[in-house]
């Protein structure tokens, strides 16, 4: 009897691949293992192995398999039922969730490898001067890369050149799969063990008296070997005896010392602090019980908090009890930023039982994590992390909990699958039969309307942590001060004396403006030309830092002009501003003072967040200013004042949320003043402060908020009423969006005759030279949203199938906010 497998490849197509196997390889494959499979002409991926069986495809004859990469599986049942849910629900393939979920280290990828064809004469005379050099260079190693090429000839593309030596029979070409993830091996030095009696040990010694220093590293040896039983790094040996690499290495050579290596984590808690003793005010007790109580009835729990309130005490008091039942506990946050703080906090309480997973982390830190993750280890038994970290392996998972799970960053919008982690935890607290906790100041309206209709049960907690004050919310009119000639380049002077008050008491300030850069636009006072760019429908953003013109949607950048472009006159001034031009404008305000900026261009690396955080929480730092990474549930004990630069662009922005995600993001940076005995106070700058929203903000008016956006939402058919798939078209060809979206809009109208928006251009049409357009599909409750999604795949593949739009990509995201 035949045996055969399916397969899920980390590509993008829908179905499951068979492979033929041995009865060996069948008795020992099991579902969630890695194999390597040859796919296409030459290409050879990675594969998860889905299900052992004895079918032959139908279609085609089943190729053997590469290699079998694992002993144990990387993947569990649960994990699995929560892909075919990502799968079939975001409209995506397995292979899309396969290659988002494992870590990058898992996918090995095949590359190609060039030899030298030995069994021929090759005359060196008919080979041109780049295809000699590689000629040349396989002479002395016995294989190349494409990338080792591309080095050696100093071209970006080396193809060419190979073609040209694959047509000459020069050179050999082999797909060979290479591992990506590298165990951390770190170096130890014992004593060799002919030295382990006293009389030889004193006969070296004596024969080391002529060489000091390396005496003196065998003295050290010792000293540390007593200190301690544990294994003694060759780093650490160097530090105590201050001795230097090359004198370590003679003691090997000379068979002294002998080396060995050990594999160790990439992430290493230390710490021997004592765990300090929670106790819970009796407002947070209560809250904590009716949580308890709610989980009797209800899956779902919204925990409903005031910034500040303490909200994550209650969540630590929750892990807890979970940990006593020897659970897993899954915590998640929308910003890498937040991490950073958090994870102190809960390593003071719960030690290494801490993992931390997410992107900022290394490939190969991601696979440790996984494996422990896998392993039910007991150093990952709080898992911490953002969004990814709800498709880890999980065994035991006892509870999940998603901090303010109101945030626009756990959706993911690129690549597929297109998911919201919130909704993927509550899908993977399902698949465990276990409760899942909301914890938000300001909920989403889908969260409340769930409240509403009885789907969650809901707990709140109205005060703040030992009572203290909320912050004293202010509306300053910039139209009057404008008026009255009292502004300092951004800033009113009722902003400035605030500023000036806080510093003189010694307390910090943080600014937030929700736009980094110096300025978004640079326009020429003469013919009003503004530079835009190459690629994409937007003006150029001024990064001053660097003196250059910045697109933030893909990165083209170049040198900012002197002239204009357009009429070459020097008559240039910018408009708007980001973050970068109020650091600038404060450090000229208040000289005296430290000023610090937090945004994405000044947190790019591994550690960027924590040097800010911790240098802003040592007083390191009088103002912090920065974009909203500053409003995500940060807690800084010493902000008295928080100054919101300029409201208006939130509330202006074309989206049906920008009103509710103004409201939250204004409540969210608000709630970073007066965290302590003192009251905070909070000034918005606004040119138009009787807008609704803004006094909502100002007596902190959620309900009120809440009940005039259901209003518009009921209206004009959006969520949480109505279910949203959008649909886009991109290309580089204007014509061929357009015919294609119009094509496409018009199947749709066919299958459900109302609720198709578009097609529409969205305000930026042209991103990275192609061209987008959008259909919007709005699905009515009484409409069964399986069989919509069917139809729109049916009507996608049929378009697909079309020679002329072939070549325009299809992107379906569902639940697109």
């Amino acid at each position: 009897m035949l045996n055969f497998i399916d397969v899920i490849l980390p590509i993008p197509l829908p179905n499951f691949f068979t492979y033929s196997i041995t009865i060996a390889e069948a008795d020992f494959l099991k579902p969630g293992m890695r194999v390597s499979v040859p796919f296409g002409k030459s290409k050879i991926y990675t594969a998860l192995v889905h299900e052992i069986h004895s079918r032959p495809p139908v279609l085609y004859e089943a190729k053997e398999i590469h290699q079998i990469l694992d002993d144990k599986p990387l993947i569990t049942e649960k994990q699995f039922d929560l892909w075919k849910w990502l799968a079939s629900y975001y409209m995506c393939t397995l292979g899309d969730v396969m290659r988002a979920a494992l870590p990058n280290a898992f996918i090995l990828e095949s590359e190609t490898i060039i030899y030298r064809n030995t069994s021929l004469t090759i005359n060196d005379s008919e080979l041109e001067d780049d295809e000699f050099m590689v000629y040349e260079a396989l002479h002395h190693q016995s294989s190349l890369t494409i990338q080792d090429i591309t080095s050696i000839i100093d071209k970006k593309n080396a193809l060419p050149v190979i073609k040209r030596l694959l047509e000459k029979e020069v050179i050999l070409v082999k797909e060979e799969v290479y591992a990506k993830y590298k165990p951390k091996l770190v170096r130890y030095v014992r004593l060799d063990k002919r030295y382990a009696a006293d009389q030889k040990l004193n006969e070296l010694l004596e024969s080391l008296s002529r060489a000091p220093k390396q005496r003196q590293v065998i003295m050290t040896l010792f000293s540390i070997s007593a200190k301690s039983k544990s294994p003694i790094k060759v780093s650490e040996l160097i530090e105590e005896s201050d001795a230097s690499s090359a004198i370590i290495k003679s003691l090997i050579d000379k068979h002294i010392l002998e080396e060995h290596f050990i594999q160790t984590d990439r992430i290493e808690y230390d710490d021997d602090s004592e765990t300090p003793n929670l106790k819970l005010s009796e407002d947070q007790n209560n809250t904590l019980n009716d949580i308890v109580q709610k989980f009797d009835n209800q899956d779902v729990v919204l925990l409903h908090g005031v910034t500040s309130s303490g909200k994550t005490e209650i969540y630590i008091k929750l892990i807890q009890s979970v940990l006593n039942k020897n659970k897993q506990a899954l915590y998640l946050l929308p910003e890498i930023a937040l991490t950073t703080q958090l994870v102190q906090r809960l390593q003071d309480y719960f030690g290494e039982k801490v993992a931390v997973y997410h992107s900022k982390y290394s490939s190969n830190e991601r696979v440790e994590v996984w494996k422990q993750v896998l392993q039910n280890s007991t150093k990952a038994q709080v898992i911490i992390g953002a969004r990814s970290a709800v498709l880890l392996p999980f065994q035991d998972l006892g509870l999940v909990i998603v901090d303010e799970e109101h945030e626009q960053s756990y959706k993911q919008f690129d690549p597929a699958p297109r998911y919201h982690a919130r909704d993927t935890a509550i899908v993977l607290a399902n698949i465990f039969k276990i409760k899942t906790l909301l914890g938000s100041a300001t909920p989403s309206l889908e969260s409340y309307y769930n409240v509403q209709q009885g789907k969650y049960g809901m707990v709140e907690l109205n005060t703040r942590y030992n009572d203290v004050l909320m912050p004293d919310i202010e509306l300053v009119d910039l139209k009057d001060k404008h008026k009255r000639k009292r502004m300092k380049g951004h800033f009113s002077d009722r902003l400035i004396a605030e500023m000036t008050d806080t510093l003189k008491n010694g307390f910090q300030i943080i600014l937030f403006q929700n736009r980094r850069g110096f300025s978004p636009i640079v326009e020429c006072q003469t013919c009003g030309h503004s530079p835009q760019c190459p690629n994409c429908d937007v003006s150029l953003t001024y990064h001053q830092y660097r003196d250059q013109l910045r697109c933030h949607y893909c990165g083209f950048n170049t040198i900012m002009m002197k002239s204009c472009e357009a009429c070459e006159t020097s008559n240039l001034d910018t408009k708007g501003f980001g973050t970068q031009q109020v650091e600038k404008e404060v450090s000229d305000l208040f000289p005296d003072y430290k000023v610090a900026r937090m945004d994405l261009d000044t947190t790019r690396g591994k550690y960027g967040y924590e040097k800010i955080i911790d240098a802003f929480q040592h007083g390191e730092v009088d103002i912090l200013v920065g974009t909203q990474m500053l409003t995500k549930g940060l807690d800084f004990r010493n902000v008295k004042l928080v100054g919101v630069m300029n409201a208006d662009n939130m509330l202006n922005f074309p989206d049906f949320r920008a009103h509710e995600r103004s409201f939250q993001l204004l409540l969210q940076v608000s709630g970073r003043a007066g965290r302590t005995k003192e009251r905070g106070k909070v000034l918005i700058q606004t040119y138009n402060p009787f807008h609704k929203i803004l006094q909502q903000v100002s007596t902190n008016n959620y309900l009120e908020m809440y009940h005039e956006q259901m209003d518009d939402r009921h209206n004009f058919k959006y969520l949480p009423i109505y279910r949203l798939i959008k649909i886009t078209l991109k290309h580089r060809d204007y014509n061929k969006v357009n015919t294609g979206a119009d094509w496409f809009a018009k199947s749709l109208r066919n299958v459900f005759k109302q609720g198709v928006l578009g097609p529409e251009f969205p305000p930026i049409s042209r991103i990275r030279n192609q061209y987008h357009k959008n259909i919007l599909v709005k699905i009515p409750k009484t409409q069964s949203l399986p069989k919509t999604k069917e139809a729109i795949i049916k009507i996608n593949n049929s378009f697909s199938s079309v020679k002329d739009f072939r070549a325009i990509r299809v992107v379906l995201n569902v639940d697109n906010y």
